[in-house]
């Protein structure tokens, strides 16, 4: 029996025989060709593009596509494959260098790749396996292979890979793939997100992954708990599937309350938002039960595709998921791009360290074409919702007060062209650096809310990159100094009478979530497949408990005894999670 333990990314137990799946890592060597040849490649490379579009349409008109809301990821292949700038730059290196097609292909989309393998946001690095996915579909047609297929399986599996694309993952049979484990990935990755939409157990990150797992022995994949056993023994096999049963039970529990109040049992109601990359995904937070959209990512309106998005493209994405909410609200949060996290239609500046450097409000600040573009687009959406603005990364008050004066200038020139928007519109801030934190109390009287970003707070007050494998341990939310900010902004939230949320991973962990509640939050925005989770936790406890674990966690001196009293804590009131 081998046990290897990775990142849980899709909840469930998977038991079934192994599959192991090829990568099928293409690997293009430079090949010359004559200029004659020229126009044969450019001839190939145009019906390799065909081919993948008509896929693409094909998979995403599937039920499962259809039926797991999760479109707008293949619509962004698509926008990719479509996009002509993308296209032309393809083109013209065939012709100007004289190379093969397949050859273009896989230097440019492996150069857009490296580039967001690059970059420091575990986030957006994790979208290079959306362009591995287009490079792999062309190569496919112009090497004239067929890419390895699960169609013919006649028994349930569990498949066992380097990596999977999205693409890969969402033609997965679910009557016969049970789960999957993989050796990369992250939780945030397209993979992930397909994978939990669809409803297939997964967990990633396991390391080198034995190729020679046997192919008639038993694999287990535990989902919940970020475990793959291979070969179990008769004894682990009796109780995972106990554990399987009582998961499943468990399910169906979680599914009953998507009607019912997120309320404590003394009778606080907690207002349970939803964090959004993609239109479609407003849909799930509705059908989670969620109460809107608490924090709407714009930065990959620029991330994907050859050239930057028009202001239509802006609001089109907006309106959409604003519909999807009806009234309820929508906080669009404008774009975190940066020298770490740049389309390659921009310039770049030469930074050491981007995570310190000109990034996100800074950015904007810096380009006012590319910010009020977006602005814009978000004042012309306002109209259809209860829409709220959001600046990011705001670090002195200085930055919030030339965010607000861009914004009412552009409200200016709508005003010029008798064009409508809501001149009423809630302005809010991110807290993610301790300078915020630390001046919450000036921030918040010229802001209608805050939001706090754990994540970025705690990189910036602990001085780690969650990334770096040689400090990530150091990572924590439960780190004392990390607790103290984020009371003080709660505590200046308050005195100010404005409104605050948590929008970090904590608010999707359940350990966290008595803590926050204790702490004073009555506000989360977190990942939409965890909303029922979450919601049970809030049904099952009183603020006063919650008050009483809050003056105990105050009074600890490390981030280890902390989190061994939260994990406690969570473990006796919601035990099916750990």
């Amino acid at each position: 029996m081998e046990i290897r333990k990775g990142i849980a990314v899709s909840p469930g137990i998977a038991i079934a025989k192994p599959m192991v799946i090829d990568s099928k890592d293409y690997r293009i060597p430079r090949r010359s060709i004559m200029p004659s040849q020229r126009d044969k490649e450019i001839q190939r490379l145009r019906k390799a593009f065909s081919k993948a579009i008509l896929e693409l349409e094909n998979l995403g008109s599937s039920k499962a596509i259809q039926e797991g809301k999760i479109g707008d990821i293949f619509a962004v292949h698509m926008r990719f494959l479509k996009d002509r700038s993308f296209r032309k730059r393809v083109t013209d290196f065939i012709s100007k260098d004289l190379v093969t097609a397949e050859y273009a292909v896989s230097t440019i989309l492996r150069e857009i790749a490296s580039h967001f393998a690059g970059i420091d946001d575990a986030y957006i690095s994790e979208r290079a396996a959306d362009i591995f996915d287009i490079e792999k579909r062309l190569l496919t047609h112009l090497l004239g292979k067929k890419q390895e297929e699960v169609d013919h399986l006649r028994e349930e599996v569990v498949i066992l890979a380097a990596d999977l694309t999205p693409t890969q993952t969402a033609g997965f049979n679910k009557s016969f793939v049970k789960g999957f484990a993989t050796e990369k990935g992250g939780r945030t990755s397209h993979t992930a997100i397909v994978a939990r939409s669809l409803g297939i157990p997964a967990v990633v990150a396991l390391g080198d992954l034995s190729s020679e797992v046997p192919p008639e022995c038993v694999v287990i994949v535990d989902g919940n708990r970020g475990v793959v056993i291979i070969d179990p023994d008769d004894d682990t096999l009796k109780q995972y599937d106990v554990y399987a049963q009582q998961m499943t039970q468990f399910v169906h529990e979680l599914d009953q309350l998507q009607e019912l109040p997120a309320e404590t049992r003394d009778g606080v109601h907690i207002k349970m938002l939803g964090n959004i990359e993609f239109p479609d995904e407003a849909e799930q937070i509705i059908e989670k039960g969620g109460e809107g959209i608490g924090l709407y990512r714009t930065e990959f309106l620029f991330l994907y595709g050859g050239q930057e998005p028009t202001e239509e493209d802006h609001y089109n994405a907006y309106a959409e998921a604003i519909r999807a909410v009806g009234d309820k609200p929508v906080v669009i949060r404008t774009m975190d791009l940066g020298a770490d996290k740049l389309p390659h239609t921009r310039w770049h500046p030469n930074e050491t360290n981007p995570v310190l450097g000109l990034r996100s409000i800074r950015y904007c600040l810096q380009d006012l074409s590319l910010f009020k573009t977006q602005l814009r687009a978000i004042l012309r959406a306002s109209v259809l919702g209860d829409v709220r603005v959001m600046f990011p990364l705001i670090t002195n008050l200085q930055e919030l007060r030339q965010a607000k004066m861009i914004l009412r200038d552009v409200m200016e020139d709508l005003d010029e062209f008798a064009v409508p928007y809501n001149a009423d519109l809630p302005v809010g801030i991110m807290i993610e650096t301790p300078s915020s934190a630390l001046t919450a109390s000036l921030l918040a009287n010229e802001s209608s809310f805050f939001s706090v970003g754990t994540n970025d707070l705690i990189q910036y007050t602990l001085a780690v990159d969650r990334a770096n494998e040689h400090v990530s341990t150091l990572f924590s939310a439960a780190e004392p100094a990390v607790l103290y900010l984020i009371r003080s902004v709660i505590h200046e939230s308050y005195k100010a009478g404005i409104g605050l949320s948590i929008c970090g991973e904590i608010a999707s962990d359940p350990e966290f979530i008595m803590l926050l509640l204790g702490m004073g939050v009555r506000t989360l925005s977190l990942a939409p497949p965890m909303i029922p989770e979450i919601k049970k936790i809030i049904r099952s406890v009183t603020i006063e408990e919650c008050n009483k674990l809050s003056r105990a966690v105050s009074t600890m001196d490390s981030a280890r005894q902390i989190k061994n009293y939260l994990r406690d804590a969570a473990i006796r009131i919601l035990p099916e999670t750990f």
